[in-house]
């Protein structure tokens, strides 16, 4: 045993470890030319047995990197050490050919009689590399894939909620359908009887009265009947608003009116509804051209002002104020009625409801929803100011 280890540490065991090492090693002086190389290192870099002797180790650096290299090199001498080179670096190799292969390189400085040197131990890690980015392929690609699958299930997952919200408001909608057509029902049963009967009344004592030639209560009948005409009329057409409005069969459909002229002509339709002592009076500034749609603007005018009469006393005046100016249409409907209680305008917009002091008055409790509901199709808003036994005032804005 020990004449084999003797052997190994002769310098004709130190050649042949030089020699057969599987690693490329070479040796370079102070000034950085090779003075030794073993073959595995000439094979590394594809030249011939002793090609490389005398030349700098710049010959195996690529040329972008060699001005670096000399600095390195010149830097290392003076503080020679055992360390790898490149800590942290892709290093590069220069075949004789010109091609290019990744390195890693392990430094060793040494003195002798000669000088100084340093012995550089040389590995391919050409194979390591591929392996390890087809790692990293295989990672990103994973990455990808599964990402990809991520935002699958989340959309999946979208779906779903969309789904679920669409299934909740058809069954919300569908138990608002149910809701409204029970109400409708309730309240028909209620508010079409009330006019019914009065019109078979007043139709048997308007037949009595004429026989009788008693003109003054034949009349007085006769404007019952007209009376529960309209109250009839107008729960079907609070019906039919809020079905087409349901169906998405409104639209806002603007034309150039005169508008000064078109509320006259509402109000004079409206005299009607009066009863004998009752007046409407107008007020109306600015331009009278304007663009709107004359049926929702109709519908909405007829129901704030048939409100405005309904709830208002026989002597009552209904105030109808319009200004318009070069940014908006401003329309006030005021009456000075029996009003709104504070705890009731916070639902007056809503389906049925109808305020606790006008339920022996007649109506759907649908009239303000529907105003409020076409209003917004005009892109307006409508807004309320009253106060109970002191009237109510009702404020359309709309943009020009």
């Amino acid at each position: 045993m020990d004449y084999e280890h003797r052997k190994m540490e002769s310098k004709e065991g130190i050649d042949a470890l030089f020699l057969h090492a599987t690693e490329g090693i070479l040796v370079t002086n102070a000034e950085g030319r090779i003075t030794r190389i073993n073959p595995s290192a000439e094979k590394l870099f594809g030249y011939g047995s002793g090609e490389l002797m005398g030349l700098k180790i710049e010959t195996l650096v690529p040329s972008r990197f060699t001005h670096k290299h000399e600095n390195n090199r010149a830097n290392y001498a003076h503080h020679p050490h055992a360390r790898s080179m490149g800590l942290g670096m892709e290093l590069s190799g220069l075949k004789k050919d010109g091609s290019e292969f990744p390195v890693e390189i392990s430094l060793s400085p040494y003195s002798n009689d000669e000088g100084n040197f340093v012995i550089a131990f040389i590995i391919d890690v050409t194979l390591r590399k591929e392996t390890e980015n087809k790692l990293k392929n295989y990672s990103e690609d994973l990455e990808k894939q599964v990402k990809n699958r991520t935002l699958v299930l989340e959309e999946a997952i979208k779906e779903l909620e969309r789904t679920q919200k669409e299934l909740d408001a058809s069954l919300a909608k569908e138990k608002e359908l149910n809701e409204m057509k029970s109400r409708f029902v309730s309240m028909a049963s209620h508010e079409f009887r009330t006019p019914l009967t009065t019109m078979m009344s007043s139709l048997s004592l308007v037949t009595r009265y004429n026989e009788r030639n008693d003109p003054d209560n034949h009349a007085k009948h006769i404007r019952k009947i007209e009376k529960s005409i309209v109250n009839l009329t107008d729960i079907l057409n609070d019906f039919l608003s809020v079905s087409k409005l349901e169906e998405g069969k409104v639209e806002n459909a603007p034309e150039e009116i005169n508008l000064k002229q078109f509320l006259m002509d509402v109000s004079s339709e409206m005299q009607g509804m009066l009863s004998e002592k009752q007046t409407i009076i107008q007020n109306y500034s600015g331009d009278e051209h304007v663009c709107l749609d004359p049926k929702l603007l109709r519908n909405i005018l007829f129901n704030l002002i048939s409100n405005a009469i309904k709830f208002s006393p026989d002597e009552a005046t209904i105030e109808l104020y319009t200004q318009v100016d070069e940014n908006a249409i401003s329309i006030l409907v005021k009456d000075h009625g029996v009003g709104i209680s504070e705890q009731d305008q916070q639902h007056l917009f809503e389906r049925f409801f109808r305020g606790g002091n006008v339920t022996h008055i007649q109506g759907t409790g649908l009239g303000l929803n529907i105003v409020a509901r076409y209003v917004e199709l005009m892109n307006g808003k409508v807004t309320i100011e009253s106060a109970q036994n002191k009237g109510t005032t009702v404020t359309l804005f709309i943009p020009r």
